[in-house]
């Protein structure tokens, strides 16, 4: 069976380059929030999540505090979608839980090869 992407992004033309990197070899669902990532997670458990760092409501950082403090979905892979360019980032989202920083904009071959890594 194939595995399960989930993708939040509050933008849509990311969510867009994102999905279509990794369809051909995944399943994907695209959410515009942490918020629905959570309903959706009630309902389907995903083999591994890309989370935007920087939403409106629910930050990445946030959501994935909240994603390791869940038992059922604390193992999940997690890697964070991000245009900032800063150490501290790199420092904090690894701390958070987050396997790798992934820089937007998205390059659709370096996304694959590192979502490979992990599923």
């Amino acid at each position: 069976m194939e595995k399960l992407i989930f993708i939040v992004d509050d933008n849509d033309a990311n969510l867009t380059m994102a999905a279509s990197s990794l369809e051909n070899d995944y399943r994907i669902l695209t959410m515009p929030s942490a918020e629905k990532m959570f309903l959706l997670l009630e309902k389907k458990r995903a083999d591994l999540i890309l989370l935007d760092v920087e939403m409106p409501e629910m930050t990445g950082l946030e959501a994935i505090v909240k994603l390791k403090e869940n038992p059922q979905w604390k193992d999940i892979p997690c890697l964070f979608l991000t245009g900032r360019d800063d150490e501290s980032l790199l420092a904090e989202a690894k701390k958070a839980g987050a396997l790798e920083v992934v820089k937007k904009p998205i390059v659709p071959s370096a996304l694959l090869d590192c979502v490979k890594r992990y599923v």
